[in-house]
């Protein structure tokens, strides 16, 4: 939530909206999402919860009733699925929805701005780089299940919140009319970077040709698998997955690529320096063992097969639109400074040219890791 945003509206209008237990003792500032405002709501009484507030961008989400819906939908398959599951805590694993006094999943105040309410999942943390194997494992295990967990989840029951997200073609029209538009004057200063994506407009697009002949499966996928919307418990244990804005029908390898785009790369997502960008094997491995572990029993094998794919797409994908919004004067993401989307675009791309090289060893990886987690399954 921006500063400008009065405490006040929040504390007198918003949230005795919601069904919120306890009394508020104070509102702050929370998290480094792009897109929300994102509140911590903390109440007096131990023994009441603590809340998570947060003001929908509704010019990136322009219609925040079936974004809602969506996430109701799948919090209540998850928490109905893990009720039957041994040992298994609905309410730590999932994330809770608080409705308002009109049985609504989200509030609308008189400026048009739409707010929700979850609950505060208490002792959890989140990391933008992933320090060691076991992190990227737990990171796999936690999308690889949440993908699981919804094959029982008739895909045509969920929108598509955001059009065309990750289809390739779309997203290279809207770079193409930010070349021809050329809004604040910046198409003379990314003269590389525009050959960068013409230069693998076409094989980038390999993958959304598989899906749209339909040799590849359409699934539910949460399609933001950064390794931040993952939470960890105290012991790096993966506990639950989060911001679900984005879940909708969609390829496994979406998932898998934008996963793997923030787990293996030992810089920042933004990293200035590109020398210091590279693929850590080691943490693509763990991470490929904890997905293919939750999944082996229900991917097919085209699917499999083209997991490789969604490895350098997502990286060209978010390069692509860091530059586009570059270009059209930074109106999607929010920035820090004044060049930091292209520095953004500058460092996914990089990742990408790091992760063709070793293409055919993390290709060879997944096969192998497969294969063995199609052996042990056997052998149970």
């Amino acid at each position: 939530m921006n500063a400008s945003l009065p405490l006040v509206q929040v504390l007198t209008d918003v949230l005795p909206s919601f069904r919120v237990q306890g009394k508020v003792e104070k509102v702050m500032p929370f998290g480094s999402g792009h897109i929300h405002d994102t509140f911590y709501v903390e109440t007096q009484a131990a023994t009441s919860p603590n809340y998570l507030l947060q003001r929908v961008n509704h010019h990136v989400f322009k219609d925040v009733p079936a974004v809602m819906a969506n996430i109701h939908l799948v919090t209540s398959h998850l928490k109905h699925i893990l009720a039957t599951e041994p040992g298994a805590d609905p309410e730590k694993e999932v994330l809770t929805l608080i409705s308002t006094y009109q049985d609504q999943h989200f509030f609308q105040d008189h400026q048009g701005n739409f707010w929700r309410l979850y609950l505060f999942l208490e002792n959890t943390r989140s990391y933008d780089l992933v320090r060691t194997r076991q992190q990227a494992y737990e990171g796999g295990r936690a999308y690889g299940r949440f993908q699981a967990l919804l094959t029982g989840l008739p895909v045509d029951l969920l929108h598509e919140t955001i059009p065309a997200f990750h289809n390739v073609q779309s997203r290279l029209l809207l770079f193409q009319t930010a070349l021809n538009t050329d809004a604040v004057g910046r198409v003379r200063c990314v003269a590389e970077e525009i050959a960068f994506v013409r230069e693998r407009a076409t094989s980038m697009s390999r993958l959304l040709h598989l899906g749209q002949q339909q040799q590849l499966p359409v699934r539910i996928t949460h399609n933001d698998t950064k390794f931040n919307n993952v939470l960890l418990d105290a012991a790096d244990r993966a506990q639950c997955v989060i911001d679900l804005d984005t879940v909708m029908p969609g390829l496994v390898a979406y998932d898998f690529g934008d996963a793997v785009r923030t787990i293996v790369n030992a810089a920042a997502e933004d990293e200035k320096d590109l020398n210091k960008i590279s693929v850590n094997v080691e943490l693509f491995e763990g991470f490929t063992t904890g997905y293919l572990q939750e999944t082996n029993k229900f991917l097919t094998n085209n699917e499999l097969n083209t997991l490789i794919l969604g490895v350098t797409l997502l990286p060209f994908l978010m390069g692509l639109r860091f530059l586009t919004d570059y270009l059209d004067g930074d109106h999607y993401y929010k920035i820090g400074f004044q060049d930091h989307n292209l520095q953004r675009a500058r460092a996914q791309f990089r990742l990408v040219q790091k992760l063709e090289e070793k293409q055919q060893l993390l290709q060879n990886l997944i096969q192998e890791i497969a294969a063995a987690c199609h052996s042990r399954a056997l052998q149970k």
